[in-house]
């Protein structure tokens, strides 16, 4: 399916996509460099509580675990929205099997 199919398709209701939420959160995490942002924020956290903060380690190792959860809930709708918009991204997204469309009626 062309990607100008799939935008008409989708739009009009005619298809129905599933994302891979697992696949499309490793993706989002892996775009986002998830890591390199979360380790040192929960390294700074640790090393606010051992120096004697330690509501404030506490509350930012708390908002680095929020903001990690945040960033995997919210990445199937970050897979579909950047498919709709992006031609590339929508073959790349199909290719790795994040992305899936069926028609109903059609098996």
């Amino acid at each position: 399916m062309t990607h100008e199919r799939f935008i008409a398709a989708y739009r009009s209701g005619g298809i129905r996509v599933h994302v891979d939420r697992g696949r499309a959160a490793k993706l989002v995490s892996a775009r986002l460099m998830l890591p390199f942002v979360l380790l040192p924020l929960l390294g700074l956290a640790v090393a606010l509580a051992l120096t004697g903060r330690p509501f404030a380690g506490i509350a930012l190792f708390l908002l680095a675990l929020v903001f990690r959860y945040a960033v995997r809930a919210s990445s199937q709708g970050f897979v579909l929205t950047r498919a709709l918009q992006d031609p590339a991204f929508y073959e790349q997204a199909r290719a790795a099997g994040i992305l899936s469309i069926t028609e109903p009626g059609v098996r």
